[in-house]
């Protein structure tokens, strides 16, 4: 397949579209559609695709776009929809929803600064507010792994033991308005690929019922444990998802963890999103000039990978976690995850965060070199050191 020069709105648009059109031998697909930027450019490719079987709603709120994209579902449809940081905020009551009713809808996010004040810059604080939530979640570096892994979320999602809602979120213009070159497969590839759905509790006319009624605790409980038995089934599930795309579209669409020379390294950069981009290249120099200096890119952030996680970081005395995120009194999410997997694990392991990038801010090698010099010359980890201040100064603030 040839690579076309299309922006990260443009490839999520396209894999939106296709897996769509893959479903319209069964039940169809359907979306509801609400405008934010930077998200727009997606919703708006959708709807002027020359769908056989899909029905595109515009709708006048982005939690009526979830309800849209639920009713389908419950239909038996296909259902996606996409948005971004105050969207999805609005939107969050039906997303909670969603994943408790085991819908398998796909949504895209293109992770924006939640306001006030305003900013349509990148910061994942939209999406990883949702991370209790029974969705699957996944992070992606480039525009190409923005369409793979909407592919594949499709998969995985509708995958009988699995059966949950999947995130597919991208750093806001980084990826979702700058063009990049993009392998965009045919309409015939992604139908192999993408099997049509048969949604095993789909509402049927002929055998009423009602969702979502009052139940005791015991029951609600036992839908809570089997949310988890999904949860813990998405690992081997995805790895059968990632070995068909290889062997069907001939393109590995990445794992859910990725490292870069972790074998011998004694300190580690954690990574998600596009910052991954430059933290290897700058890692990649390191090591050419001795340092036994490592990378892992989390991809899937839910259900979180602890066990590839765990064995990345195995070698390693530091760590240092890179968020594009901030919990209020707690500093970045992902560092906050690294430090209760690790918790007790073994002594003197300095695992150390780094707020970068936040509310679209740039994260440039030198930034990487500051972050590495700092957790070089740490004993012990501190408090979150932020990085990119107005004034040009990190440290602890």
């Amino acid at each position: 397949m040839p690579l076309k020069l299309v922006t990260g709105n443009h490839a999520a648009g396209y894999a939106l579209s296709a897996a769509a059109e893959a479903n319209r031998g069964a039940r169809g697909a359907a979306c509801g559609i609400y405008p934010i930027t930077p998200q727009t450019e997606i919703v708006e490719y959708v709807a002027k695709f020359p769908f056989t079987k899909t029905r595109v709603v515009p709708v006048e709120s982005e939690h009526s776009a979830m309800a849209v994209s639920m009713g389908a579902s419950l239909a038996g449809a296909r259902a996606f929809t996409a948005s971004s940081s105050n969207g999805i905020a609005y939107m969050v009551e039906n997303i909670m929803v969603a994943g408790y009713y085991r819908l398998p809808i796909v949504m895209v996010a293109v992770n924006r600064t939640l306001g006030p004040p305003w900013n349509i810059w990148a910061d994942q604080g939209d999406t990883l507010m949702l991370r209790d939530f029974p969705w699957l979640q996944f992070y992606c570096e480039d525009n190409q792994e923005v369409l793979d892994t909407t592919l594949l979320a499709f998969r995985l999602a509708e995958d009988r033991r699995i059966l949950l809602p999947a995130l597919v979120a991208m750093d806001a213009f980084i990826l979702s308005h700058t063009q990049t070159g993009t392998s965009l497969p045919d309409q015939a590839d992604v139908d192999r690929y993408v099997p049509e759905l048969d949604l095993p509790h789909r509402m049927r006319h002929e055998s009423p019922t009602t969702l979502g009624g009052l139940v005791w605790p015991d029951v609600a409980m036992s839908l809570r444990l089997e949310i988890d038995e999904a949860m813990e089934r998405v690992d081997e599930v995805l790895g059968e998802c990632r070995k068909a795309f290889i062997e069907q579209l001939g393109r590995d669409p990445g794992a859910a963890v990725q490292t870069f020379a972790t074998e011998d390294a004694e300190q580690v950069l954690v990574v998600s999103g596009s910052i991954a981009t430059t933290a290897r290249e700058v890692v990649r120099r390191r090591r050419e000039e001795g340092e036994r200096l490592g990378l892992i890119k989390i991809k899937m952030f839910r259900p979180f990978p602890e066990s590839a996680v765990r064995e990345a970081c195995r070698g390693a005395a530091k760590v240092a976690v890179l968020d594009r995120n901030y919990a209020a009194g707690i500093g970045g999410i992902f560092c906050q995850e690294l430090r209760a997997l690790f918790q007790g694990d073994r002594d003197g392991l300095v695992i150390q965060g780094y707020l970068t990038g936040l509310c679209g801010g740039d994260v440039t090698p030198a930034m990487i070199e500051d972050v590495i010099a700092d957790l070089g010359g740490r004993v012990e980890a501190g408090k979150p050191v932020w990085m990119g201040m107005a004034d040009g100064k990190g440290g602890n603030r």
